[in-house]
């Protein structure tokens, strides 16, 4: 897994990518929770995202925001951040032109972002939502939703309640043939402490669905 240095709107950006074996595999990109409450691209949710593509054979990439690690620039309160998660997708479909398909996946803050990019991106065919704040952040511009995903909290999540967030997300319109699925990780808090197995299981259980199930012996 090398690490990657690539150029963003306010200078160069740390990732990790993992290279597809196969040409034409599709491209990940997993977006960290808030640069300002410790969040980075080696938060242990994010690590776990990106292997669960990356043992799928995408072409899988996280990177830490403007202003995290070695990453350059400062934080922007999320404009920037969406800037940089664009510059991220353009860097990996450089890397990868044959790739048609996109999934995007976010934690917390990255998956407000990540939804964001996902209405600019129509190649973006998929998303991963994890513990969106949909009670602090404005999802509304999600009118309609373009791709199919799936959203997930923790029953115990004290920073994005789930009695808050659900209600929110489930006016969501979407278009004909995309559905929008909600999981609830029992237990769980808003960082999954002692619970990112199941809430890692629950993701592959959900792209076991959608791409079908990984071939072990890949």
């Amino acid at each position: 897994m090398p690490e990657v240095i690539f150029a963003g709107p306010a200078g160069r950006l740390e990732g990790r990518y993992q290279a597809p074996k196969q040409k034409g595999a599709p491209i990940a990109i997993v977006l960290h929770p808030h640069p300002q409450f410790g969040g980075t691209m080696n938060n242990q949710i994010v690590y776990n995202l990106f292997y669960t593509f990356a043992n799928r054979g995408f072409a899988a990439l996280r990177f830490n925001f403007r202003g995290v690690g070695r990453s350059q620039g400062a934080f922007d309160h999320g404009v920037g951040e969406l800037s940089d998660a664009a510059a991220a997708l353009d860097w990996v479909q450089a890397v990868n032109p044959e790739a048609r398909a996109c999934w995007i996946a976010g934690v917390s803050f990255g998956s407000w972002i990540g939804m964001q990019l996902l209405m600019r991106r129509p190649e973006i065919e998929g998303f991963i939502s994890i513990a969106a704040m949909a009670n602090r952040y404005d999802f509304s511009f999600l009118a309609p939703c373009p791709s199919s995903g799936l959203f997930v909290h923790g029953s115990e999540d004290r920073v994005a309640p789930a009695r808050e967030v659900m209600p929110v997300i489930e006016k969501v319109k979407t278009q004909k043939g995309v559905i929008i699925e909600h999981q609830i990780v029992d237990g769980a808090n808003h960082f999954f402490d002692g619970k990112v197995d199941e809430l890692t299981q629950t993701v592959d259980t959900y792209l076991d669905k959608r791409l079908g199930k990984r071939d072990e012996a890949a």
